[in-house]
Order: C-alpha cells, then sequence, then structure tokens
C-alpha cells in the first residue's frame, strides 16, 4: 500500500512493484501532485515524473476523510504486506491509521514511515523538504566551486537516495518478518539519509577538525580528478582515484617522472599546479584525441554527457537502461536479476483507474497466509 506523495515514498514502492510486488497506490480524490509535476506528457496531460514514479502500481482513490473511504483503507492495510506513508509525525494517527492499531490488526506488517527528519527528536515537526536535508547534511557546503556560493543538486538527489535506501529497509524489514512472523514500523528521514553519503567526513571532522572546503570536481584526496574542456569545446570527466591509473596518466601528460606528482601526498599538495597541467593538456586536443589517448593507456576519463548523449549511447540501448513503457521512454531496471528478473509493467495510470477493481477484491478475496501467521477463518482483503 503506497499512501506517499512527493518523491521518496513512492520510489520506494516503485522499486518494489518493479520486481513483482503488486503495489496499490492510494490518492485522494484531488490526485497526487507528481501528476502535476514537471513535464507534461502533451498526449493526456500528467506529468513524465508521474509515470515513472507510479509505474507498475494499481491505482486507486480512498477519501480518508470519510467514514468509507477510512474502513477500505484499514481492510486493504489488514491485507497489505507494507504500508509506505510520508505524512509528518502523528498525521497518520490522526487519520484513524495509528501504526499501533494497524499491527494488532495484522502484526506482520511493515509500516514504513519517510519524513524530514524522523519520527522524534527537536526537528520531527518540521515539513521534511529535500533542500533542507541537503543544505543540513554538508552536502551543500561542500557543492560549488572554491570562490562560489554552497549549491544545492539540480536533481531531486535526496529523495531518489531515501527511495532506494527505504526499499533496502523494506526487505530487511521482511526478510525478518518471514523469519519470525513480526512486522515492525521502519522511521527512515531525508537528512540521515544524505548523511549516509557524506562518507568520512563526519569522523574526519569529530577526530581531526578537519572541513572540507568546496573544490568544484574535485575531492581532497584524489587529484587530479575533475571535469576539463577540450579544444573543441566538449568536456571530459578525468578521475585517478587508483595509484596505477595515476601514474599512468602522469606518464600520458609527460609529469611522470616529476617528484611533485608520484605520490598521492605529492599531487594533494600540488594540486592547483596539476590541474594546470591537465588542463592545458586537455584544452590542446580535440575530445576524440584525449578520450582516444586515455583509452589507450587505460586511464580513467568519460566524456560529459547531456541527457541527450545518454539517450543516443549504444551501450544504454545494449543495456536496456533506457526502456519504452506505453510510448514513454523512461529509465529501466535498478539491476538484472539471474533467478527473479523484475519488469516494468506498465506507466503510471490515469486516476483512479484501478478502484473498482482494488475495492471489488477487499471485498471478495481471501487474505493470504504469511510465514509465522495463522490466517483467521473469514479474514478477507
Amino acid at each position: 500500500m503506497d499512501m506517499a506523495t512527493v518523491l521518496a515514498g513512492p520510489g520506494v514502492a516503485r522499486y518494489l512493484a518493479d520486481f513483482g510486488a503488486d503495489v496499490v497506490k492510494v490518492e485522494s480524490p484531488a490526485g497526487d501532485g507528481t501528476r502535476r509535476m514537471g513535464w507534461v506528457d502533451p498526449r493526456d496531460g500528467e506529468s513524465f515524473m508521474w509515470k515513472l514514479l507510479g509505474r507498475g502500481k494499481r491505482a486507486a482513490v480512498l477519501d480518508l476523510k470519510s467514514a468509507g473511504g477510512l474502513e477500505a483503507m484499514r481492510r486493504l492495510v489488514d491485507s497489505a504486506d507494507v504500508l509506505i506513508e510520508n505524512f509528518r509525525p502523528g498525521t497518520l494517527e490522526r487519520l484513524g491509521l495509528d501504526p499501533i492499531d494497524l499491527l494488532e490488526r495484522n502484526p506482520g506488517l511493515v509500516i514504513v514511515r519517510i519524513t524530514g527528519f524522523g519520527q522524534d527528536g527537536p526537528y520531527c515537526g518540521r515539513p521534511g523538504f529535500a533542500t533542507m536535508a541537503e543544505a543540513m547534511s554538508g552536502f551543500a557546503a561542500i557543492n560549488g566551486e572554491p570562490d562560489g556560493a554552497p549549491l544545492l543538486p539540480p536533481i531531486a538527489l535526496t529523495d531518489e537516495v531515501t527511495a532506494l535506501a527505504g526499499a533496502f529497509m523494506v526487505m530487511v524489514a521482511l526478510r525478518h518478518r518471514d523469519r519470525t512472523g513480526e512486522g515492525q514500523v521502519v522511521d527512515i528521514n531525508l537528512l540521515e539519509t544524505m548523511l549516509q553519503l557524506m562518507g568520512a567526513l563526519p569522523s574526519a571532522n569529530a577526530h581531526l577538525g578537519y572541513l572540507q572546503p568546496r573544490l568544484g570536481s574535485g575531492i581532497p584526496y584524489t587529484v587530479p580528478r575533475g571535469t576539463y574542456r577540450c579544444a573543441d569545446g566538449r568536456w571530459i570527466a578525468i578521475s585517478t582515484s587508483a595509484e596505477s591509473i595515476a601514474a599512468r596518466v602522469m606518464e600520458l601528460l609527460g609529469v611522470g617522472d616529476d617528484p611533485r606528482f608520484t605520490t598521492f601526498e605529492g599531487r594533494v599538495e600540488h594540486r592547483a599546479e596539476l590541474d594546470g597541467i591537465v588542463a592545458d593538456w586537455v584544452g590542446a586536443r580535440a575530445s576524440e584525441d584525449v578520450l582516444a589517448a586515455f583509452e589507450a593507456a587505460e586511464a580513467a576519463i568519460a566524456p560529459v554527457y547531456s541527457m541527450a548523449d545518454l539517450l543516443a549511447d549504444p551501450h544504454i540501448a545494449a543495456r536496456e537502461a533506457i526502456v519504452e513503457v506505453d510510448g514513454v521512454r523512461m529509465q529501466g531496471l535498478l539491476a538484472r536479476l539471474s533467478k527473479t528478473p523484475g519488469a516494468v509493467r506498465h506507466a503510471g495510470r490515469p486516476l483512479g483507474a484501478d478502484t473498482d477493481a482494488v475495492l471489488a477484491d477487499l471485498w471478495l478475496a481471501p487474505a493470504p497466509a504469511r510465514p509465522g501467521r495463522e490466517t483467521p477463518r473469514g479474514e478477507s482483503e
């Protein structure tokens, strides 16, 4: 049961749907806000964001402010494995769907609660938006040019990462449920998910007082690493995070014997000089020649793609990283599983397209038995 909105919660359910889950997306009569978010498909006026987030799900409308709608939701949850919500703490309870009550009715239920700051703590009542998590996690502070402003990501980075983390947590909780019959509440939030992306920076500050400066595309411990402009105006990205690759790049640049650049520490100490050498070398050559030289040296390089470049790439096509579903091109599956492959069954459905079928199932079909839990006589979905 997916009763979440923009964007992390529906993302959790989307990943589960891709790999076989029967997901019922429950919307209010007004419809989910993502139906109108961003770029719109001219064929039906619904957004491509919705068609991605809603893919593989059944679309049902319930008015939880009505007694009938609330009772239908409770009965749907009675037969569910997972409930996903992203209201502020306390809202689910006020709606009449207190997790304590839901777990009494369905002891094997996994309830995923996604918020900005968690179910408790001084900030738990604040609205949860990715911008706040990106600012407070330390991400924005290190993102940008050295003499520029802190930068937020130009995509819904926090929501997408939280969706992946949430899907992982669901599977951890379901594994426990399958062993013991016990459901539980999963408390996951945007801020702490973004914090996981910061690597060892919290430890470096706590123990060494280190604060990472803004380095553009650079990182503190690998030089050169960044984007560089070629003579034809195209941009490429270079990394030397492995010592063997760094040595080959230094040889290619003609500075393999320079003692300043023979160790990680030396390259970091002389960051500005080495970055200048790389920029000059790349800037004097066409992108095709730069890419060919680095690939011949078995060094790490890639062209900086626009989305149009990516969509035209033969590797992306061969891997089916982009698929077409109901006339819409979108991302394919996250991973390939050899025994239990997933499938993108359909794009996000029209508002309420499956309400009648979902409610018919609710009153007619028996609930499935679960490990560790006997199905009471007469129980139904």
